[in-house]
């Protein structure tokens, strides 16, 4: 079973918290989603979301605090989806999202992946490991970045879903 995590900016106008809406939001063919993706309208993570989470989340400077780095990937307000077992859909609004490209640009990879490396290596493997599996790290925070500033330049909130 492939499962991904979805985030799709959306303009703050037609955020709402309708359960089919947000469904169709996550129904295009993957070429579309290729393209939004391309044009940093969308963004997608593969099945190790919860290690990017930790590298976020756990690695922050309050731990426990909310914060921007607490959003990035599993934060936002949950709607619940009525289908038992489904995950629930995350909403950030524009001015969230607007906080999360200001911690995400003006975060230091290095020192993140320093704070956080002895929680995330130990499911990749050996030491030797850690160059490929940071630069893996390293390209999700790049795109990352780049999803939530254009996100935020656009003045849209953002919704996540983990899609099975």
């Amino acid at each position: 079973m492939s499962m991904y995590f979805h985030l799709r900016a959306v303009p703050p106008g037609e955020l709402r918290d309708d359960v089919p809406w947000l469904e169709r939001l996550f129904q295009d063919e993957w070429e579309t989603v290729r393209e939004r993706i391309g044009r940093h309208r969308e963004e997608v993570l593969d099945r190790q979301y919860l290690d990017q989470e930790l590298l976020y989340a756990g690695s922050a400077p309050h731990e426990g605090e909310d914060g921007p780095w607490a959003q990035v990937v599993l934060g936002g307000r949950q709607v619940y989806h009525p289908t038992q077992g489904l995950p629930p859909f995350l909403l950030l609004t524009a001015a969230e999202t607007r906080q999360v490209a200001a911690f995400l640009t003006a975060t230091d990879f290095a020192a993140l992946w320093h704070a956080g490396r002895d929680g995330l290596l130990p499911p990749y493997g050996v030491a030797d490991a850690e160059p490929q599996t940071r630069a893996v790290f390293a390209g999700a925070h790049r795109d990352l970045t780049a999803f939530y500033a254009q996100t935020a330049r656009y003045g849209d909130a953002v919704v996540k879903w983990l899609v099975l």
